[in-house]
C-alpha cells in the first residue's frame, strides 16, 4: 500500500498531483526548486536563474471553462482567456482552497531519485534533496514527477550553417524573451512559427524596424474567437464534433477542415499552408493575418545559412542587416534526477505507458504527470493523470502486467525521426482513455436516458473538465450545475454593458435540443460500442 509520496514540482501538474494524493488518503511532499508555486506560469522579469516561464505579454490559448481543474472552476468574472497574473491568481486559490501549501516544501532541488534495494518487493524510492545547501535522504513509496515538458530549450543550432561561426548580430531563445523593449527599432528574424513564434512575431511588430518570420511548416492560423464571438475551444470541442471525425473518412475531415480555416483568410495567399499538404501545424493567432497583411511581419522560408548579418533563405532569396534572431524552436524535457537506467528509457512520451509509466518497472511506483501535447488544455490532461495514478497507487485502478504495457509502447512508438516531435493527441481520446482507465468516464447513453438536459450539454456542447466529476471517484456535486452554466460564466464577463435584443430566445435552442435526441441517442450508442482513436488529425490549441 502506497502511503508517502513524492511530487515534483509545485506547478499546476504538482499542485493537481498533491491534491489527488490527499483525496486517496496519501502523505503527499511536493519539493519545489523555486520560492513559490505556478511553474511556467509564474512570471518573473529575471532570465539569469535559466527558470522558464512565460513571456510578459502571454495570454492562454484555451477557454478558462475548457482549462480549469475539473472540481473548482475559474470565478465567473475572470475573462475567457486569461494573462499570467490571472492564471497564477487561480493557482493560487486552488492552493489555499485544498489546503495544499503545508505540504510543500520550497526552494528545495532534487537531486537524485533512485530505486531501493528492495523495489522489487517494496517499489520504494530514495529521495535526495537539497535546501540552502543541506542535503536530506527521504525514503517515498511512490514518486510524481510534475516537472512537465517546458524544461530545456531546443536550440538546434547545427541546422542553420553559419550563425555560430559568422553571424555577428545577437541571438537567442524565446526562453529568455520578456518584452519587447531590447528590440525597438531592431530588424528581427524570428525563426519558429509555433504559438510562441506566431506571438511573439506579432507584439516585436509594434516597436521593431522588421520582423521576420521563418518556417519550414505548412501552418493553419485559427482565433480564439470561434462562432458568434465564443471561444473556439469551447465550439469546435465537443463529443459530437468527436464522433464526425471517427466516424467520416478522414481525408473528408480535412478537406472540412481545411475550408474551415479558409474561410476566414485563404492561407495559400498567405504562404502559410496548402491544402495539399498532409502535413501541417494548427497555431491561435488573431492578428498574425493582420501582420502579415499590412507588412509589418513577411512570412520567409526556412533559413539556408547565416552571414554575418544577414539571412540567406532556402528559395535564394536574402534579408540584409539581421540584427537580431529569436529562435522560438520550442523545448526538450529532462530529468536529470532520475537514475540512468530509467531516465534513458524515456526517450519521449509514447515510451511510457499511456504516456505516465515507465513500462519496464517491476513496480507501478513511478509515474510522469504532463509529458504530453494534446489539442487541448495540458492543465486538464495532468489532472485527469494524477486521478488515475494516485488511483492505481491506493489499489483502485489496476494496470496490465508489465509484458503487456511495453507490447503497447513498442506498438505506439513513433519512428525514431518524429520522436522529438512529442506527437500530439486528440484532447478528448485521450483524457477519456484515461479517465476509462480511472472509473470516472461519463455514459452519454445512460445520462440520456436518466438525465436528457444533461446528456445533450455532454454531447453537443463543450467537453469541459467537470464532464469527469460526474461518476465514480472523485465524484463532485457541483459537477452538473457547472456543465449546465458554463455558457453564462463565458458571458459574464462581457456583461459591463448591456444592450436589449428582445428578439433572442431560449426558445430555439430547446426545439434544437428535442430534435437532436434521437440522433444523440444512435450516436452515443455508436460510440460506445467501438474503441475511440487515441491520435489527432487536427493538432490544436493547448494551455
Amino acid at each position: 500500500m502506497v502511503r508517502r509520496v513524492a511530487v515534483i514540482g509545485a506547478g499546476a501538474g504538482g499542485l493537481a498531483s498533491v491534491k489527488c494524493c490527499l483525496d486517496e488518503g496519501m502523505e503527499p511532499t511536493c519539493f519545489e526548486s523555486s520560492e513559490d508555486i505556478g511553474g511556467i506560469w509564474r512570471y518573473t522579469d529575471s532570465t539569469a536563474t535559466g527558470r522558464v516561464s512565460v513571456y510578459r505579454s502571454v495570454i492562454t490559448n484555451t477557454s478558462k471553462e475548457m482549462s480549469c481543474f475539473s472540481d473548482f472552476p475559474f470565478p465567473e468574472h475572470f475573462p475567457s482567456y486569461l494573462p499570467h497574473e490571472l492564471v497564477l491568481e487561480y493557482f493560487r486559490m486552488y492552493a489555499r482552497h485544498f489546503d495544499l501549501l503545508r505540504h510543500i516544501r520550497f526552494q528545495t532541488t532534487v537531486l537524485s531519485v533512485r530505486r531501493r534495494p528492495d523495489f522489487t518487493a517494496s517499489g520504494q524510492w530514495e529521495v535526495v534533496t537539497e535546501t540552502d545547501g543541506v542535503r536530506e535522504s527521504h525514503v517515498f513509496d511512490a514518486v510524481m514527477v510534475c516537472t512537465g515538458h517546458y524544461q530545456k530549450p531546443y536550440l538546434p543550432l547545427a541546422s542553420f550553417p553559419g550563425i555560430e561561426s559568422r553571424f555577428k548580430g545577437q541571438r537567442l531563445h524565446s526562453q529568455e524573451y520578456r518584452d519587447v523593449q531590447a528590440f525597438r527599432g531592431k530588424r528581427v528574424l524570428v525563426v519558429g512559427i509555433g504559438n510562441t513564434g506566431g506571438d511573439l512575431s506579432v507584439e516585436l511588430s509594434r516597436v521593431a524596424a522588421k520582423v521576420f518570420l521563418s518556417t519550414r511548416s505548412n501552418t493553419w492560423v485559427i482565433s480564439r474567437v470561434s462562432d458568434h464571438g465564443f471561444p473556439c475551444d469551447m465550439v469546435g470541442t465537443t463529443r459530437f464534433n468527436h464522433l464526425l471525425d471517427w466516424l467520416l473518412p478522414s481525408a473528408l475531415m480535412m478537406r472540412i477542415r481545411f475550408r474551415k480555416f479558409n474561410s476566414w483568410f485563404n492561407h495559400t495567399n498567405y504562404g502559410l499552408a496548402s491544402s495539399k499538404s498532409s502535413k501541417f501545424k494548427v497555431i491561435v493567432n488573431e492578428e498574425l493575418p493582420f501582420c502579415l497583411l499590412s507588412g509589418t511581419v513577411v512570412l520567409k522560408p526556412n533559413v539556408k545559412e547565416f552571414t554575418e548579418s544577414s539571412a540567406v533563405f532556402e528559395d535564394g532569396t536574402t534579408e540584409e542587416n539581421i540584427d537580431v534572431v529569436l529562435f522560438a524552436t520550442g523545448y526538450n524535457f529532462s530529468f536529470p534526477f532520475l537514475e540512468e537506467s530509467v531516465r534513458s528509457a524515456i526517450d519521449n512520451n509514447r515510451s511510457l505507458y499511456n504516456c505516465i509509466f515507465p513500462p519496464q518497472l517491476e513496480k507501478p511506483t513511478l509515474a510522469i504527470i504532463g509529458l504530453i501535447q494534446l489539442t487541448g488544455s495540458v492543465m486538464v490532461g495532468s489532472e485527469m493523470q494524477a486521478r488515475w495514478v494516485t488511483g492505481v497507487f491506493a489499489g483502485w485502478n489496476k494496470l496490465p502486467p508489465p509484458s503487456r504495457m511495453m507490447a503497447d509502447v513498442l506498438k505506439t512508438k513513433p519512428p525514431a525521426k518524429r520522436r522529438r516531435e512529442n506527437l500530439k493527441m486528440s484532447f478528448i481520446s485521450y483524457v477519456d482513455k484515461i479517465a476509462a482507465c480511472a472509473g470516472v468516464k461519463p455514459s452519454v447513453l445512460r445520462l440520456l436516458l436518466t438525465d436528457p438536459q444533461l446528456a445533450l450539454a455532454i454531447f453537443f456542447g463543450p467537453c469541459s473538465p467537470y464532464q469527469y466529476r460526474l461518476v465514480g471517484r472523485g465524484r463532485w456535486s457541483g459537477a452538473r450545475a457547472a456543465i449546465l452554466t458554463q455558457w453564462q460564466r463565458t458571458l459574464k464577463p462581457l456583461r459591463t454593458r448591456v444592450v436589449d435584443d428582445s428578439s433572442a430566445s431560449s426558445s430555439g435552442w430547446c426545439w434544437l435540443c428535442l430534435l437532436a435526441l434521437p440522433a444523440a441517442l444512435t450516436a452515443a450508442f455508436l460510440f460506445s460500442k467501438h474503441p475511440q482513436p487515441g491520435w489527432s488529425r487536427w493538432p490544436g490549441p493547448q494551455l
